[in-house]
C-alpha cells in the first residue's frame, strides 16, 4: 500500500523539496532522521495513517508545531496536524472544542471575546494538545493546576486506527494517561477544555538594569512568600547579545482587578529605578506578550529544574553568577493548585516544588558546549535546591520521561503503554519505555 493513496494530506520523502522544512522541529538544531512527514488533513486521515503504520510495521510520532522534539525519531512517520486547527466556544458551558492544531494564540483570541480563558502557557505559538499532553505549566496553574486538568474530554486515534471519544466515564485508564502522560498511548485529534471566567486580567513586565539584580530577586522571594494564587510571578534574567545591556525583569499576570494587584506587587514600588514598565489591566487574547518569547523556530537549547526552595545560597547563586553564555535564566513562582493536584486526576500528580529553573542558551555549532557547561555547572552549584524531577513538557533532548513522573505514574503509565499499543505504533518526544 503505498502511504500517499492512504491519505488525503501532503506526504513528504527524504530528499524531496520541503522534507526538510517540514520535519524540522521548533529548536532549530535538533536533528529528526523521520521515513516520511505526513500533514494530515483531517481525522480520519490520521486513522488511515495509523492502520498503514499498523500493517507495515511502522512507528508514527506526532508534533503538532516541533515544540519539544527530542530527535529520536529514528526511521518514524511524523505526523503534522496543523491542519486540525479548528476552535469552537461554548460559552455558556465554559467549553472549548480545540483542534490538535490549534495554537494558544488562536484559542484566547476565541475565549476573550466572552470573558474567558484556557490555561495557557507563555507562548502563544504553542498547540494546546501538545500542551496538555506533557501536563502543561500555565500563567493560571497556581489557580487551575496542570492544564491537563483542565481537560474533559478527547477526540483520538487508537492502535487500532478507531477513533475514539475519551472521558473520565468512558475510559477512565486511557483518559488519566492523556492527561500529562505525553503521547504514547494515542493520537489526540481534538480537545474539550474548561475555561474559566476572566472578569479582570492584570500582568505586563517590569524592567530594571542588571544591576538591581540582587534587590529584584530579594523583592520576587518576598512577594511569592505569601502570593495569593491568583498572582503569577516570574523572574528573568537577561544577556541579550551585544550590544544590548544586561537586564533583570519580572513577569506578573495576577486575575483580579488593578488596585488588589498593585497592593500585592507594593515591594515593587519600593525598588524604583525601573527602565520600563507595561504593567496594568490587559486582554487575555494578548497574554503571550508578557514574556514575548520567539514565535519562529529558534536554535534554543533548554535545561530545566525544579526548586525545592529559594534560600539565602540559592539566591546568591541564582543572582550573582556570571550568566554568559546563556541568554536567560527564568525562575517561575508555582505551587497553590499545582501542589495539591489529585495523582487520580492525571499522569502528573501533585508538584510539590514552589519555583522552576528555566536555563536557556543558544544551540550553535560553536555555543553547544559552553552553555551545556554552564548549566550544569549552575545546577551543580545548587546542590540538593535541586529536586530531580522535570516537567514532562520541559523535558530536552537526552532526557527521559523517568525523570518526569513519579516512580507509581511512571510504572502505571508503562501498563497502559503495553496494553493499548502492544506493536508500538505510537511514539512520543519522550517514550514512557525507554
Amino acid at each position: 500500500m503505498d502511504l500517499r493513496n492512504t491519505v488525503r494530506g501532503r506526504v513528504l520523502l527524504p530528499g524531496e523539496d520541503g522534507f526538510d522544512e517540514a520535519a524540522r522541529p521548533w529548536a532549530v538544531g535538533v536533528h529528526q532522521p523521520v521515513a516520511a512527514v505526513v500533514e494530515a488533513e483531517n481525522a480520519a486521515d490520521v486513522a488511515a495513517l495509523v492502520r498503514y503504520a499498523g500493517e507495515a510495521g511502522l512507528t508514527v510520532t506526532a508534533q503538532p508545531s516541533g515544540h519539544g522534539a527530542s530527535g529520536d525519531v529514528q526511521g518514524v512517520i511524523l505526523l503534522r496536524t496543523g491542519r486540525l486547527d479548528g476552535v469552537e466556544v461554548d460559552a455558556r458551558a465554559r467549553i472549548a472544542r480545540v483542534g490538535a492544531g490549534a495554537r494558544w494564540g488562536q484559542v484566547l483570541a476565541e475565549t476573550g471575546k466572552h470573558g474567558l480563558t484556557g490555561p495557557a502557557g507563555s507562548s502563544p505559538a504553542v498547540t494546546v494538545a501538545g500542551f496538555v499532553a506533557g501536563g502543561g505549566i500555565s500563567w493560571f496553574g497556581r489557580s487551575y493546576g496542570w492544564a491537563a486538568d483542565s481537560v474533559r474530554a478527547f477526540e483520538i486515534v487508537d492502535a487500532g486506527g478507531e477513533q475514539a471519544r475519551v472521558t473520565a466515564e468512558s475510559d477512565a485508564e486511557l483518559f488519566w494517561a492523556l492527561r500529562g502522560g505525553g503521547g504514547d498511548y494515542a493520537l489526540i485529534t481534538s480537545i474539550e477544555l474548561a475555561l474559566y471566567p476572566v472578569p479582570s486580567l492584570y500582568g505586563g513586565r517590569i524592567v530594571w538594569p542588571a544591576a538591581r539584580t540582587a534587590e529584584v530577586f530579594d523583592a520576587f522571594r518576598k512577594i511569592t512568600a505569601d502570593a495569593p494564587r491568583e498572582l503569577s510571578v516570574w523572574l528573568n534574567r537577561v544577556a541579550p547579545p551585544p550590544p544590548a545591556p544586561p537586564m533583570v525583569t519580572l513577569d506578573v499576570t495576577y486575575l483580579g482587578d488593578l488596585a488588589e494587584a498593585k497592593a500585592l506587587l507594593a515591594p515593587l514600588a519600593e525598588l524604583g529605578g525601573s527602565l520600563s514598565d507595561s504593567r496594568g489591566l490587559m486582554d487575555i487574547a494578548d497574554l503571550g506578550a508578557i514574556a514575548a518569547e520567539p514565535v519562529e523556530p529558534s536554535p534554543m537549547l533548554a535545561r530545566t529544574e525544579l526548586l525545592t526552595g529559594l534560600d539565602e545560597a540559592t539566591l546568591e547563586t541564582l543572582s550573582g553568577s556570571e550568566l554568559a553564555p546563556l541568554l536567560n535564566l527564568q525562575v517561575r513562582h508555582l505551587g497553590g493548585a499545582l501542589a495539591e493536584a489529585d495523582p487520580a486526576g492525571g499522569a502528573g500528580g501533585a508538584l510539590a516544588e514552589p519555583y522552576l529553573l528555566y536555563l536557556l542558551g543558544l544551540r550553535l555549532p560553536h555555543l553547544v558546549d559552553a552553555v551545556r557547561a554552564k548549566q550544569s555547572a549552575l545546577v551543580e552549584a545548587l546542590g540538593q535546591t535541586v529536586s530531580g524531577r522535570k516537567p514532562y513538557t520541559f523535558l530536552a533532548p537526552a532526557e527521559n520521561a523517568a525523570q518526569a513522573f513519579p516512580a507509581d505514574a511512571l510504572t502505571r503509565l508503562r501498563e497502559i503503554k503495553r496494553h493499548r499499543d502492544p506493536y508500538g505504533i505510537f511514539r512520543a518526544n519522550f517514550p514512557v519505555l525507554d
